[in-house]
């Protein structure tokens, strides 16, 4: 099908580039094929093209549900390497890429497709760079950082990249360094020292590389060491929750590695008394990877940016809009290039129109609501596509590596006379004891022709011998006596350890005795339930009381209890969910028998716990028989699991106003003022901080005494129920905090108002780091506004946000803190009068 005029013209530039690309790669009849069947670029390759990849993501579950009546807005023909936009129902936009990546595409193939050509070229001495484009929430990240530490199989390209590396250099006599940064508000910071937060870029005047050599530059032997260097700078990345992803990212990282790796290039044989071999010429070749992991365009109204997150956002399209002027003028061989207009296309100058082999992943979504972002994402790829980089290889002579070549030559030449110096001093020695041997031999014939002359003298000799040898003789068998009593003493040693290890072996029978009789006893006791059991529901049946159907439900609860126990299987809700029927298991609830009773709403939090099941469980009146139980029950075990089954559904906006209807948060709070146990506060106080983050409920929660309620669970004193507490305060925080800046709140807030203010100071630096996290976020959202600053003051709550400001291990909070202090002048006039300098 072909395309409407702009989709034609499209396709036809870049079937010109990839025909220029295929011209430039038939040059060359050497270049092998990588495993993604992609050529390599070798070293003698004048110039090469950006390739560009588009991944597409699957719907996520928004989409699955608000879009389930529109198809998607893409088509893709990865067999044909193509792409279709959908306009309206029956006209298509068409592009074409160097690779197309369906939904399915694992991440192996992704890499193999988009890095792996890179890869194998900065370890021939080129620099390379890898870089993901897109909307933001349509899997840059994902597709890039990936560590997957649970799961190899979903790990991305910087941790597939660097297996490649690392398996390709040797540590003996190559080198590998990474340093990771981010590009946030215009600043370069260091991911690895978030002190060193205005990093400089330095061009070179002769070559016009590009380098920050104020970064941390670590050296990496093993892949361990560089998970764990990736966890730290993830850790340090900024991110923030907007309506088109929980966790996206507000600036844009970079990864560089650099690698030296050596290379010895031979020569003919000569006779030069120079020459201890064959000659040789050392090489260093030095390769640059750069992977970009680039911060999502996104526009105001879809992501509901606002205050720092919509400056954030700002920044963000500016680097952006620049990078895509850069690409332009590139594209269109442009005389000037804007490359001073951003420290994005600063950083990237190499990367685009410079001497780096580049690769592309442009990520889209395929939902319609979208189509606007989509369109932009592929026209940003396919004037990428037009971009020709010249590349170089970087090599210079290894002087270190000659100079360590002679000296392990030396060495060989220094050991070798070290063995002839012993093989001489060797010979020596043996003619020394030859020597010797001659000389005993002559003074024995003088010996034996001198006794033959029967001199006294010679016979005196004689018996002194004689008398040495019998004395010798002596002491021989004095020595085997005493060695035959020393073997008696070990045979004696060796019984007592034969004795020793019959009794082991004894108490080993004893021990596998008492096991199996400990087997047998709980079998019979479970012989035994089972029995106890069948005649209870033997005389259950005989009365005759038409509850037949109850029994048999309470006959399952029991006996997948007796599986548990006996078999240490424990069978899953799901299918007891579907043989049984929720009306069954809801009935259970108001059964008679405690015990019954409490599997049942066991089985009903269970089923909470899961968003799929919570939609049922309220249309079947769930809510109001677990509101029922804490309203009528005072066992502590069914008040405790029916409070988790409300916290869990209080995570549903719509469940929460239900809850509140029914006057659930006043069984809550009744629950809260009589328990004692420390899990069922637990679960009180996380559906209490559910229901405080819903801004329709702030009044009425706070009329009905759910403030009140959290403050008076501080009296447990456990670090679980005051880490629910904790953030109840700041969900309540943050929604008054909301509804006073859009106005529809006005006068002091009703957590200073109901006491929790002094609290709040007090934890404000608890140890437990979740506590101290929502209290200080708290703090920032009370102190945003000018009628709360007085009685904040007057609590002591400045220092905490003093401290905040400048202590806080989290960038967001800490900056919030700043901005609070600097624009509330009640805080200002308090700091000047108190000399405190932010």
């Amino acid at each position: 099908m072909t395309s409407r005029s702009g989709g034609t013209q499209r396709g036809s530039r870049s079937s010109a580039a990839r025909a220029r690309s295929a011209h430039s790669l038939s040059a060359t009849p050497t270049l092998r094929r990588s495993a993604a069947g992609s050529l390599p670029l070798s070293k003698d390759d004048a110039g090469g093209r950006v390739r560009v990849a588009v991944r597409l993501r699957p719907r996520n579950q928004e989409e699955l549900v608000e879009d389930a009546d529109f198809a998607d807005c893409v088509e893709l023909q990865p067999e044909l390497k193509r792409l279709r936009l959908r306009k309206n129902n029956w006209d298509f936009d068409t592009y074409e890429f160097d690779e197309v990546l369906t939904e399915f595409a694992s991440q192996r193939r992704v890499y193999e497709v988009v890095a792996k050509p890179v890869v194998e070229s900065v370890l021939e001495g080129y620099n390379g760079t890898v870089m993901a484009y897109g909307q933001t929430g349509t899997g840059k990240t994902h597709t890039l950082g990936r560590l997957g530490e649970e799961d190899t199989s979903a790990r991305g390209i910087m941790v597939r990249s660097m297996e490649d590396i690392l398996a390709s250099i040797s540590p003996q006599t190559d080198s590998l360094s990474v340093s990771y940064l981010q590009l946030y508000m215009e600043t370069i910071q260091d991911l690895l020292d978030p002190a060193n937060d205005n990093i400089a870029i330095v061009e070179d005047p002769k070559t016009g590389d590009v380098s920050v050599p104020g970064a941390t530059s670590v050296d990496i032997r093993d892949e361990h060491s560089f998970m764990e260097l990736l966890r730290i700078g993830e850790a340090h990345r900024i991110a923030a929750n907007t309506k088109l992803n929980t966790e996206s990212s507000r600036s844009h990282a970079i990864l560089m590695v650099h690698i030296r790796k050596s290379v010895v290039q031979t020569g003919a044989e000569t006779s030069s008394s120079s020459q201890l071999g064959k000659s040789f010429k050392p090489l260093v070749r030095k390769g640059k990877l750069v992977v970009v992991d680039l911060a999502g365009s996104e526009r105001m109204h879809k992501s509901g940016s606002e205050g720092h997150v919509l400056e954030e956002t700002k920044s963000i399209n500016l680097s952006l809009s620049a990078l895509g002027k850069c690409i332009n003028a590139l594209a269109e061989n442009s005389t000037h290039v804007p490359v001073r207009d951003s420290k994005l296309t600063r950083l990237l100058k190499d990367s685009f129109g410079g001497t780096a082999r580049t690769s592309l992943v442009v990520t889209i979504g395929p939902s319609p609501r979208h189509r606007g972002e989509t369109a932009s994402t592929i026209l940003f790829g396919q004037r990428a596509m037009k971009v020709e980089n010249m590349l170089k290889i970087k090599e210079e002579f290894d002087y270190r590596g000659l100079s360590r070549k002679l000296e392990m030559q030396l060495d060989a030449v220094i050991a070798e006379n070290e063995r002839r110096q012993k093989s001489c001093n060797d010979e020596l020695e043996r003619i020394s004891i030859e020597a010797q041997n001659r000389i005993t031999e002559a003074e024995r014939n003088y010996s034996h022709a001198f006794e033959m002359n029967g001199s006294e003298e010679a016979m005196e000799l004689k018996r002194l011998l004689q008398n040495e040898t019998r004395l010798r003789h002596e002491t021989e068998d004095e020595a085997n006596r005493l060695r035959s009593q020393l073997e008696q003493f070990m045979q004696s040693e060796d019984g007592g350890a034969l004795e020793i290890c019959n009794l082991r072996r004894m108490l080993e029978d004893e021990i596998d005795q008492k096991r199996k009789l400990e087997e047998e006893i709980a079998m019979l006791r479970s012989q035994l339930l089972q029995l106890t059991f069948n005649s209870d529901q033997m005389r259950r049946g005989s009365n005759g009381d038409g509850f037949s159907g109850l029994d048999s439900l309470m006959s399952q609860f029991r006996n997948s209890q007796i599986n548990e126990t006996g078999n240490g299987q424990k069978a899953p809700m799901t299918s007891l969910f579907e043989q049984v029927g929720l009306q069954k298991i809801l009935s259970l609830l108001e059964s008679e028998d405690a015990s019954v009773r409490i599997h049942a709403v066991k089985v009903v939090a269970n089923l909470a716990a899961e968003e799929s099941n919570q939609q049922r469980i309220v249309e079947a009146g769930g809510l109001t028989s677990l509101l029922m139980l804490l309203r009528n029950f005072e066992d502590e075990t069914i008040r405790r699991v029916a409070a988790g089954a409300i916290a869990n559904l209080a995570m549903n906006e719509y469940n929460q106003e239900l809850i509140m209807s029914e006057g659930g948060i006043g069984l809550l709070s009744m629950t809260a003022a009589d328990a004692d146990d420390a899990q069922t506060l637990r679960m009180v106080a996380g559906a209490i901080a559910n229901l405080c983050g819903n801004d329709k409920l702030q009044k009425r929660l706070r009329s009905e005494g759910g403030i009140k309620a959290l403050l008076g669970m501080v009296r447990c004193g456990h670090s679980e129920v005051l880490s629910q507490i904790a953030r109840g305060i700041a969900n309540f925080a943050k929604c008054e905090s909301r509804a006073s800046t859009q106005g529809r709140k006005t006068g002091r807030s009703f957590l200073i108002e109901d006491g929790a203010l002094p609290w709040i100071v007090q934890n404000a630096n608890n140890e437990v780091a979740p506590i101290r996290r929502h209290i200080e976020l708290a703090l920032c959202h009370l102190a945003q506004h000018e009628v709360n600053a007085k009685d904040m003051i007057n609590g002591g709550a400045l220092w905490e946000l003093v401290r905040i400001s400048r202590d806080c291990s989290r960038e967001d909070i800490r900056s919030l803190a700043h901005r609070t202090l600097s624009g509330s002048p009640t805080f200002r006039s308090e700091m000047r009068r108190l000399r405190i300098d932010l």
